[in-house]
């Protein structure tokens, strides 16, 4: 098949090219038609520059008042050009491209595009284009597809390979039947393909993205359809009676359950001693006290003489959760262990020897629960922390460790109720839908770069108190593609630089070597980093409960799902916490949007309000709700077509169902299309 030719069967990409290909996850030419656009860029109307705001790309249309001046920085130059347009001036800067001298004439009326930024009271644009009325009026016809890039990928490069390739496509590639395509109005997979790179027109790009979207909800839906079958409350080899220790368990504990905790646990426990297989997603907003439902669980399941395990995305994570069980239960006689990849040598093999020979009876870690050489004894219950991080290949490749074990997933990700019937298909649902009653609301804002120095001061206050703070960048370090968003590493540098001593500040993200990463987290949980300064990596499960302040950079680049979580690491301690949401985009789009985390810290009823308010999916917005499986899929703005697959899938014959999943999957398997292991939540 052409499509799983290597990419250097692509004219121009020779073995050095493909190997910097190879970091994207493209191999084949396959992989390449697969490598959607992160984006696409609109030109915008024209704009008086009295009206330019930092943070924002804006589009000018205005003459030089100054002639172009070009400094040298050592081996740095940057070219200095001041231009109006009768409303307001501002300053346009180049830097290392003296080249661009040439294009500026004093007096002559040109068109700039660029991001606006602030220094001190004054705004600059940088790194502007510069555009002919002719040039401008082209470009806001078009829409202009964005990738991620890495060092030596150029879009042009893409753009080349993908025409060849898409040359070489015909209608055989597609594997739904035409009366499926006709019954839900969907284009076929080769247009969908044409247009989703080089969209002819804003509408035909939704019809492709639509096409998209069905695809991978519709994979999605007939790998649940296939996990049913023969999940109907099937008989569970283990027989599992109450005991006494874990009413003991719930007295002793500093807190009395919630109402919902209590209703959830009763709910668990009838499952497991049912004689029945337990298969139960336990969904829960941040804080609301799943962990204590997992201990109790598998304290049930440990003095019924059974293994449990209970995997988890991260290490810190699965370390973190390795000392509360521990603390908690090993009182109680039960034995716990932890499995990771940092467990190595001895340890490991004295840690593998103690699971085989049931001289463990709860064991924690990641996915190196699933390798072959783990071997468990009387594995009875099996726990997937943080569901939506894992494939449903991961999910059954821990639960063939037993023999058909009970399964409890857990989920912090909100998700509204007629949606999670759908992506939870194969479960029952139970619902912790409430705080402990010790919580404090965290204080939201949402605000623009005009406060950040005000927020910088607020932070530092905090400090001062005692308390410590985190800072969410959306990118480790500076990037080609998207040198508009804060990155960890130089955000750290310049952070540290402007408040001098009076904070210890340091990075995390998720590049960094597990060691490194565990020390950092121990640091801060020690209150030996006062500012932590990270990506996204912080927010599964991370519990510092000093940390009352968090600000994140580039909000509105983040899906409401993913805000919520991360807000979800900060009020876990007695004091008052305070949450930021710094937005560069101040449209009237961007800030309702980030206004409901602004109104609320329930992350249901964000859930149901994003729904409402986005409605079917943005083009523009793709993948909002968090960090989900989907590649394009949103499950809140894409909600219609969520529920349009999990319809048609039902209405499908069990021979028509295999042979879409089976070519499908063929299509999608590889790179960056649906792998094994993010085939579904």
């Amino acid at each position: 098949m052409v499509l799983e030719e290597s990419i250097t069967a692509i004219k121009g990409i020779g073995a050095k090219t493909a190997l910097l290909l190879n970091k994207l996850g493209i191999y084949t030419k396959g992989d390449i038609l697969k490598y959607f656009p992160r984006n696409y860029d609109k030109y915008d109307k024209i704009i008086p520059i009295s009206m330019v705001k930092s943070g924002m790309t804006a589009i000018i249309s205005a003459m030089p008042v100054s002639f172009p001046m070009l400094k040298q920085m050592g081996k740095k130059s940057i070219l200095i050009c001041e231009v109006s347009d009768g409303s307001g001036k501002i300053e346009l800067n180049w830097f290392n491209m003296p080249f661009m001298k040439s294009k500026l004439a004093k007096g002559v009326h040109m068109i700039y595009r660029g991001k606006v930024v602030r220094k001190g009271k004054f705004i600059s644009m940088v790194q502007p284009e510069v555009l002919t009325e002719v040039e401008y009026r082209r470009k806001t016809e078009v829409l202009q597809p964005i990738y991620h890039l890495t060092k030596g990928v150029t879009s042009n490069l893409l753009r080349k390979s993908l025409k060849e390739v898409l040359a070489e496509v015909t209608s055989s590639i597609d594997y739904l039947p035409k009366n499926i395509r006709d019954e839900n109005s969907l284009i076929s997979l080769k247009d969908a393909l044409q247009e989703i790179h080089f969209p002819k027109s804003y509408n035909t790009l939704v019809d492709a993205r639509r096409r998209l979207v069905f695809d991978e909800f519709f994979l999605f839906a007939l790998s649940i359809d296939r996990l049913k079958l023969g999940r109907e409350k099937t008989p569970s080899p283990y027989i599992v009676n109450d005991d006494s220790t874990v009413v003991d368990f719930i007295s002793s504990l500093p807190f009395s359950l919630t109402n919902a905790q209590q209703k959830v646990w009763e709910e668990v426990r009838a499952d497991l001693m049912s004689g029945k297989r337990m298969n139960r997603l336990v969904q829960g907003d941040v804080g609301s006290g799943k962990t204590v439902i997992a201990m109790l669980s598998c304290l049930l399941m440990a003095k019924n003489g059974y293994q449990a395990s209970v995997m988890v995305p991260t290490e810190v994570l699965a370390r973190q959760h390795y000392d509360s069980f521990s603390t908690a239960l090993e009182k109680y006689g039960v034995r716990v262990v932890l499995l990771t990849g940092s467990v190595k040598g001895r340890e490991r093999k004295e840690v593998l020897l103690r699971i085989e020979k049931h001289e463990a009876d709860i064991i924690i870690g990641t996915h190196a629960l699933i390798q072959e050489k783990v071997v468990y004894d009387k594995l009875a219950l099996v726990i997937t922390d943080e569901q939506h991080r894992f494939g449903v290949k991961q999910r059954e490749r821990l639960t063939d460790k037993g023999d058909e074990p009970h399964t409890m997933v857990m989920s912090a990700t909100p998700i509204p109720r007629t949606l999670a019937v759908i992506l939870y298909g194969d479960l029952d649902i139970s619902i912790v839908n409430e705080l402990p009653a010790d919580r404090q609301p965290i204080k939201n804002c949402v605000v623009d770069e005009d406060y950040r120095m005000t927020a910088y001061k607020f932070i530092l206050d905090e400090v001062k108190k005692g308390h410590q703070a985190y800072i969410i960048c959306p990118m480790i370090e500076k990037s080609e593609d998207n040198d508009e968003l804060s990155d960890v590493i130089s955000y750290t540098d310049e952070l540290i630089s402007l408040i001098s001593n009076k904070a210890r500040v340091r990075y995390l993200h998720g590049k960094m070597k597990n060691e490194e990463k565990n020390h950092i987290m121990d640091e801060f949980a020690a209150c030996r980093i006062d500012i932590l300064v990270s990506t996204t990596v912080v927010e599964v499960g991370v519990n510092v409960p000093n940390a009352t302040v968090m600000m994140i950079e580039n909000a509105d680049r983040f899906g409401l799902a993913s805000l919520h979580q991360l807000r979800g690491r900060i009020g876990r301690g007695g004091a008052q916490s305070y949450c930021i949401f710094m937005s560069g985009n101040t449209s009237k789009e961007a800030m309702e949007r980030l206004n409901i985390l602004n109104t609320s810290n329930d992350g249901f009823k964000i859930a149901e309000e994003d729904m409402k308010l986005r409605g079917p999916g943005d083009v523009f917005g793709i993948r909002q709700s968090g960090d989900m499986a989907f590649n394009i899929g949103d499950i809140i703005g894409d909600a219609d077509i969520l529920k349009l697959t999990s319809e048609t899938v039902k209405c499908m014959s069990d021979k028509t169902k295999n042979e879409c999943y089976d070519r499908g999957r063929k299509f999608y398997s590889r790179g960056y299309g649906y792998g094994e292991d993010v085939m579904t939540l």
